[in-house]
């Protein structure tokens, strides 16, 4: 699985990770963190499948929220990674 997609030139793990970014700006914080880039991730996953094209039977649909899943999943272990590795520089 390939996790180079872009819209409009912008990646889309970027676009999650703003989104989380923003979330955090509001209040959200620790493990809440990590949920919502998950979910973040599943939902835009899923909303760029749709983009390019309307899944027509279960294989399609079941396809589209694997990727979802997949970048979800993805985009939290790099918001983890990140949230690490800015703590491990504070020190």
């Amino acid at each position: 699985m390939d996790f180079d997609q872009v819209v409009n030139g912008i990646p889309l793990i970027f676009v999650v990770m703003g989104l989380v970014e923003l979330a955090k700006a509001f209040g959200a914080q620790g493990k809440l963190l990590t949920g919502l880039s998950f979910a973040i991730g599943l939902v835009v996953g899923v909303l760029y499948q749709l983009s390019l094209f309307m899944p027509a039977n279960f294989a399609e649909w079941f396809g589209a929220v694997v990727f979802g899943l997949a970048l979800g999943l993805v985009a939290s272990k790099v918001y983890d990674a990140f949230k690490s590795a800015s703590a491990s520089a504070l020190k």
